[in-house]
């Protein structure tokens, strides 16, 4: 047995979780509801305010997906609780972002704006043109939606200057030295 897949996933009164016949895990929030499908091996069971997983068999995949599936329910848990967010800044003259409507728009020092739809279930806000947040139930859907905003302007090592996440710590290099 996977020691992470052992421990249950707790849940308090606010979330509805419940398991379905296709051996799928659907939990509910107040506003949010996910659906994690779960491969045959690992079965799923309720009881008193917790979500117990077991195995049948036990292959090294078996283990593996087991504490995959536990860890996935309680980001699900999580995330219609009290949801997930990453947070970007943007470094360089001129770098803004805005929102209107469904739609990011990023001034990044190109030739033109850089446009992102925002996909359902995204709230993304953006705090003084510089800072972006993305809010959302679902933690894969978050990062995912996150690194594509930081892929349009990477930040680059000698001045600094792009898209980056809140807490992350670039590497300054030096740049050239003046000839002799």
């Amino acid at each position: 047995m996977s020691r992470i897949g052992r421990s249950p996933v707790y849940f308090d009164k606010a979330v509805q979780v419940s398991v379905s016949g296709q051996n799928e895990v659907v939990v509910k929030g107040a506003k949010h509801s996910l659906t994690i499908p779960m491969r045959p091996e690992i079965k799923a069971k309720i009881e008193d305010g917790k979500v117990i997983l077991t195995t049948v068999g036990e292959a090294p995949t078996t283990r593996a997906f087991h504490g995959l599936y536990r860890a996935l329910i309680q980001n699900a848990v999580t995330g219609v609780s009290k949801g997930w967010t990453r947070e970007l800044e943007l470094n360089g003259v001129g770098y803004r972002a805005a929102i209107s409507g469904k739609k990011l728009e990023l001034t990044l020092g190109f030739s033109h704006p850089v446009v992102y739809m925002i996909p359902a279930g995204i709230e993304i806000t953006v705090e003084k043109q510089t800072r972006i947040i993305v809010n959302g139930p679902n933690r894969e859907q978050v990062g995912q939606v996150a690194a594509k905003i930081r892929s349009f302007r990477p930040p680059e090592p000698y001045l600094g200057k792009g898209v980056k996440y809140a807490h992350e710590t670039i590497k300054r290099k030096a740049g050239k030295s003046a000839a002799k």
